[in-house]
């Protein structure tokens, strides 16, 4: 039981970076390929179906460690606490942005919104990615299941740890680069031109970042955890999440060279997809990784819930997991087609 709930977890955080990224990485890049207040409306229009909904996919997430993992919850919610305060400050910032941003016909008040849009959208893709690096690397957790954890220390990624360090920082930029070259392959799909051609050719030089820095922060990654990378050939499903990931950054060139946008954009999502699904089946069943003991490590097993609420849990989350979806497929089948821009002082 708890391994289905650990990958109902790590299922429900992929969706949240696969729909929530496409328009994280918009709103990172929105100044960049929208040079107008016209074209900016338009990136608005791309990803205003979606956004909302894209963020309850976050909130879900947490409610599946809420239930299946409450200890992993709770130690996360104390030591992250100045992380997990930003993050809700960029979400809070970043709706209160596209939702003002045209409530005033004024242009300093729209350029100011824009701007608080657009670093909003670009500082969350890196404080996530550093959470994930400091998972992946360890946190200093005490005998009773407890870690507090400053800025940074010596920027080093061994006791005593930061939240940043030169392994996390990198793994924050890594997951920037990813999230803006996914968004700007939405765009390139959804987008009408000016804003779709920039897109496409800002979508090309970011995966040939993303191409040069994967292999880069593999290698950093066995530095601060070899345990990861040598559970992978064991892992049968990581290895299958792996040739996913390959095959959707070989799918975004190559399609993105044919003109093909859409199969340029699904590739991404295959991308984002196999890097999350391969990392959680090597870290299984660690939870949060002690750097001073492995032995206080907070598994699966040891994070759990009573399995009999569990049970209960899974019978709602079955019937709610495909109405999510279902509602999903309808928002793209309703808003398929290029987005323009609304006319001013209708819509965003």
């Amino acid at each position: 039981m708890f391994e289905l709930w650990y990958g109902i977890v790590a299922v429900m955080l992929t969706a949240y970076v696969v729909l929530d990224g496409f328009d994280l990485g918009a709103g990172a890049l929105h100044l960049l390929v929208a040079r107008n207040d016209s074209e900016r409306r338009t990136v608005l229009a791309a990803i205003g179906p979606f956004w909302d909904a894209n963020e309850v996919w976050l909130l879900a997430a947490g409610g599946a460690l809420f239930v299946a993992f409450p200890r992993v919850l709770a130690a996360g919610l104390a030591g992250f606490y100045l992380a997990i305060f930003l993050v809700l400050w960029c979400l809070i910032l970043r709706g209160v942005a596209i939702e003002f941003r045209s409530h005033v016909g004024d242009a300093l008040w729209r350029r100011f919104w824009d701007t608080v849009f657009a670093l909003a959208s670009l500082l969350l893709p890196v404080l996530f990615g550093a959470a994930l690096g400091n998972v992946i690397r360890g946190v200093p957790l005490t005998r009773d299941g407890w870690f507090q954890l400053t800025l940074f220390t010596t920027f080093l990624p061994h006791d005593p740890v930061g939240i940043l360090d030169w392994y996390t920082v990198l793994a924050g930029v890594f997951a920037l680069v990813a999230i803006s070259g996914h968004g700007a392959l939405f765009l390139a799909w959804r987008a009408s031109d000016p804003v779709g051609a920039r897109a496409r050719a800002l979508a090309t030089r970011l995966y040939a970042v993303l191409a040069v820095l994967w292999p880069i922060t593999t290698l950093a990654t066995l530095a601060v955890n070899h345990h990861l990378l040598a559970a992978l050939p064991h892992r049968p499903l990581s290895l299958l999440a792996l040739l996913l990931a390959v095959a959707g950054m070989v799918a975004v060139f190559v399609a993105g060279a044919r003109g093909r946008a859409l199969v340029a954009f699904l590739g991404s999502a295959a991308f984002l997809t196999g890097m999350l699904v391969a990392t959680a089946s090597c870290l299984y069943p660690v939870l949060l990784r002690s750097t001073a003991d492995p032995a206080l490590s907070i598994t699966a097993q040891t994070a759990g819930a009573n399995t009999n609420g569990l049970r209960i849990a899974l019978g709602w989350w079955v019937a709610g997991f495909p109405l999510a979806v279902a509602y999903l497929v309808l928002l793209f089948r309703l808003h398929r087609g290029k987005a323009v821009g609304a006319p001013d002082r209708e819509g965003y």
